[in-house]
């Protein structure tokens, strides 16, 4: 399994060119294995909509049925385990809350976490594919 950061999940069902020929195949290869999306990410799509910060093509509770019907997808729960490591990560990571649960997220299931995000990525206490 690996984790899809939730642009990297908005991408990926937009078919939208700033997802890379190398995510994709990384997220062909694991589909079977699963593509675990953290709850937070339905909050944070449903504010960028709410903001007319993305623009999608139905109702969210569509776009949300489609998205997460997807073969290979996986919603993941905040579990008390992500709760705790979140607000206890090691080292230096900024204080967004979404990716704080999302990079716990893929530290308690042990996967990568699939991002384009630069803080992330230059977090070492989580594994990551770049792109």
């Amino acid at each position: 399994m690996i984790i899809l950061d939730t642009h990297i999940w908005v991408w990926w069902n937009h078919n939208d060119s700033k997802l890379t020929p190398a995510h994709c195949e990384v997220i062909n290869q694991e589909r079977p294995r699963g593509l675990g999306i953290c709850s937070i990410s339905l909050l944070e799509i449903s504010r960028l909509v709410a903001h007319n910060k993305l623009i999608i093509p139905c109702t969210l509770t569509e776009w949300f049925d489609i998205a997460l019907a997807q073969e290979g997808v996986i919603l993941l729960s905040i579990t008390p385990q992500i709760a705790t490591d979140c607000y206890s990560l090691p080292g230096n990571f900024h204080k967004d809350p979404a990716d704080r649960i999302i990079v716990s997220t893929a530290r308690i299931y042990d996967v990568p976490l699939v991002s384009v995000d630069e803080k992330i990525l230059a977090y070492s206490d989580v594994k990551t594919i770049s792109p």
